[in-house]
């Protein structure tokens, strides 16, 4: 199996300076793929801001508006969700997104990895394999439950992201990863550039900047090139 590697920001609408930073991620810098937070108060412009680009769903169940019933979210609701409903939600977001960007997500991605409990696992994996679309998983317990699920997923996954903790990618680390990477199958990186957010209190802020300038240095480009990896979106991985 070829290997291909997606490098994909979360978080596209979270905030205008994140969103702002990720744009730039992906105009000026290696970023491949980004995916987006489509039932905030700022998925609007963000939308408009990422015409032209490839963008998943980064599907919220961790705050703001429920799309497929009255409230909003929070993590305990999300973890106490049925398959059902995590379906019928996964299904208002991808129509949300649909109608917003004007056409489908490449992917379908969960905010702060909520699929890991396995009544959301099985519903979000439902709800994109009707939709024909790829999930992120995060391990290979993960990986295998969508495989049985008939979800196409990534081989691998690197990444993190600790609030209040230190940026993951540095430089240093992404050297470091590049050299690693697997020999083959299809490979995501996750990250977190951007513009430290103004509107909204977060505990992963000022780190987004050194993960900016991390993707956006002149050196990730290099060692990109040296190990002969071009990064790619997840439809062109899927393809």
């Amino acid at each position: 199996m070829p290997r291909a590697l997606i490098i994909n920001a979360d978080d596209l609408g979270y905030e205008p300076e994140v969103t702002r930073g990720i744009i730039e991620a992906m105009r000026e810098g290696v970023v491949s793929s980004t995916t987006f937070m489509v039932n905030g108060p700022h998925s609007a412009a963000a939308a408009a801001a990422a015409k032209g680009l490839p963008v998943g769903l980064h599907l919220n169940l961790a705050r703001w508006a429920k799309l497929s019933a009255k409230g909003e979210w929070d993590e305990a609701q999300a973890a106490a969700l049925d398959a059902g409903g995590a379906a019928k939600e996964t299904h208002a977001q991808l129509e949300r997104f649909q109608k917003l960007m004007g056409r489908p997500p490449t992917h379908v991605d969960v905010h702060k990895h909520l699929h890991r409990h396995a009544a959301v696992l099985e519903g979000v994996a439902k709800a994109a394999a009707q939709h024909r679309l790829p999930v992120r998983s995060i391990d290979k317990a993960m990986r295998g439950a969508l495989r049985k699920l008939k979800a196409a997923t990534n081989d691998h996954f690197i990444g993190d992201a600790v609030a209040g903790g230190p940026a993951y990618w540095s430089l240093e680390q992404l050297e470091r990863s590049l050299e690693q990477l697997p020999k083959s199958g299809v490979i995501e990186l996750m990250c977190h550039p951007g513009h430290a957010p103004r509107l909204i209190e977060s505990g992963y802020g000022a780190q987004r900047e050194v993960e900016l300038a991390t993707f956006t240095s002149p050196s990730a480009r290099a060692w990109l090139e040296r190990i002969e990896v071009v990064p790619v979106s997840w439809e062109a991985a899927f393809t």
